[in-house]
């Protein structure tokens, strides 16, 4: 009692406990307890979240928010570190979602391999700011390397190429962001301020803003171009580049989800006829779609902004990484014409959140977004910086340059191997179900199916518009129903969606998807999930009036 009187008097809000807290743990007993709780999550991950955190524990977000509602600041500390980090253990983990686990395949996040959370310590140990010299030193050094080998397997350009650029201080091969949201922002603001770029009379797009651009090229309107399943981010990337979101021209998919070729050249056609004049600042293309993980022609799409003298993104957040598999490299044919790519780490690269990272295949293309201010990134001087839409960063590329190290090409070859093979596997089994059907096979590795009851299907054959209609709508509540209950029992976790597809009536209907990329998911897991979702469908159905 002693012990613990003078433990509570020592929470108090002066110097020597401050210094006390900041540069070690309060006493043994708090150490203890770090110790026990670092050793379990830095070796032995998997089993950590196992035991801490299932799915989700089965409380609402309702039941949650109420016991989060304090919103005032102690003066004085309220606990000891040995106890924040008890409550972190039971009372956090056990309602977050454990994204580790073999059952958890809705969403593009996933497993990381567990020398990662090593890594991530480190850097945050280090505490590195890339954004200057100053404070990083040999952490901007490493991030040109590393940005130089992804690069390559992008371009796979001659070693010239790369001795010249890697370490070279007036050129940039691309740049980390904090996710792949600001990668294709950074990406599609270098392709506006190129397409509106200084000329007599005129300063540029970033100095003198769209309008003034707009007057000094004779145009009323520029838009980007991309696949009707093109990322949000794009169209937040409209908004924030002045030319209005309802200028990312969305172009409807083929039966294969891509984007639509015959459509894509109609609408630049429809465009340059338009009376409204009107620039084209970007064509994107996707490898590996947020919804379906389908990889647009590429080399079709980038011959076509070759032909057109326009600025060809690649938005490869998902895809990017299969790039390091010669088994499936060719998926992405053509991505090596891309002018700017997106690829995420926190993805196929398995890399904590969050990082995202783009690149150009012309390494003076960032000379368009350079800035200077006098305290931190000066004019002459050579840091990342300069030419980034964020200002302080962490040093990412450090935590990915280790990884490619610890991995090698080999070992991601295996997990993106993993991946693919295993979604077609689980297509095949979706498919000698009765009860299920695929809606959209894996070309890398996410597919979309849905619960369609054999005596449905039968209806649907042969119905007319309006039955359809009907039926889609009771297969939709049933998808959305059964989504529902797996996610709350917290066993396993598939996403949903709503897609339009192409079979005999084009329709939008609700589906499942489902995302493979922890090496522990394996084809008896996904049968598992389907029994679960046969199950919940049947004990649903029996109680429906």
């Amino acid at each position: 009692m002693k012990d613990q009187n003078i433990s509570r008097k020592a929470l108090v809000a002066n110097r020597q406990s401050l210094m006390r807290t900041f540069i070690r743990p309060e006493n043994t007993a708090a150490r203890d307890t770090l110790v026990k709780y670092m050793e379990q999550i830095l070796f032995g991950l998997h089993d950590f979240l196992n035991t801490h955190v299932g799915i989700t524990e089965e409380l609402s977000l309702k039941e949650l928010s109420e016991r989060y509602k304090n919103t005032l600041i102690s003066e004085n500390p309220e606990k000891m570190l040995a106890d924040v980090i008890t409550d972190l253990i039971e009372e956090i983990a056990p309602h977050a979602v454990n994204v580790a686990s073999p059952f958890f395949v809705g969403h593009m996040t996933s497993a990381i391999p567990f020398f990662m959370v090593h890594l991530k310590t480190i850097v945050a140990a280090l505490n590195q700011n890339v954004v200057k010299l100053e404070t990083s030193k040999v952490l901007s050094v490493i991030e040109k390397q590393v940005l130089a080998k992804i690069h390559r397997i992008i371009y796979r350009k001659e070693d010239n190429f790369y001795n010249e650029h890697v370490q070279n201080i007036q050129t940039s091969l691309g740049c980390f962001t904090e996710n792949g949201t600001l990668a294709n922002l950074t990406a599609l603001w270098v392709a506006r301020n190129s397409r509106f770029a200084p000329k007599e009379g005129f300063e540029g797009a970033d100095k003198e803003g769209i309008y003034a651009a707009y007057k000094a090229y004779g145009i009323e309107r520029s838009v980007i171009i991309v696949s009707q399943l093109g990322h949000f981010s794009l169209k937040k990337a409209g908004g924030i580049l002045g030319i209005g979101n309802r200028n990312i021209i969305p172009i409807e998919t083929d039966r294969t989800c891509r984007i639509d070729i015959k459509n894509l050249k109609e609408k630049i056609n429809e465009l340059r006829k338009s009376p409204v004049r009107t620039k084209i600042i970007a064509i994107v293309g996707i490898a590996g779609t947020t919804e379906t993980g389908t990889v647009d022609p590429l080399r079709q799409i980038g011959e076509i902004c070759v032909e057109n003298g326009i600025h060809f993104h690649v938005d490869a957040a998902w895809g990017g990484p299969v790039l390091l598999s010669d088994k499936y490299r060719h998926l992405l044919d053509g991505i090596d014409l891309a002018d700017s790519v997106t690829i995420d780490g926190h993805k196929q690269f398995y890399m904590p959140m969050s990082s995202g990272m783009v690149y150009f295949k012309d390494p003076c293309k960032m000379d368009s977004i350079i800035y200077h201010a006098n305290y931190v990134n000066r004019l002459g001087s050579v840091d990342l910086g300069i030419k980034s839409l964020s200002g302080s960063r962490e040093a990412n590329s450090l935590i990915l340059d280790s990884a490619l190290k610890i991995m090698g090409s080999g070992g991601y070859a295996l997990l993106i191997e993993h991946g693919i093979e295993t979604a077609k596997s689980f297509a095949e089994e979706i498919n000698s179900r009765p009860d299920f059907e695929l809606i959209t096979p894996p070309e890398l590795n996410i597919l979309t199916y849905r619960i369609c009851p054999i005596e449905l299907k039968r209806e649907l054959t042969g119905s007319n518009d309006t039955q359809r209609n009907a039926i889609n709508e009771r297969l939709n509540e049933i998808n959305i129903t059964v989504q529902r209950l797996q996610r709350e029992s917290g066993k396993s976790f598939v996403s949903r969606t709503t897609l339009k597809t192409y079979k005999e009536h084009p329709e939008s209907i609700v589906v499942l998807r489902c995302v493979i990329m922890n090496p522990l998911t394996d084809i008896h897991i996904l049968r598992d999930i389907l029994d679960e979702q046969e199950e919940i469908y049947s004990s649903f159905e029996v109680r429906r009036p």
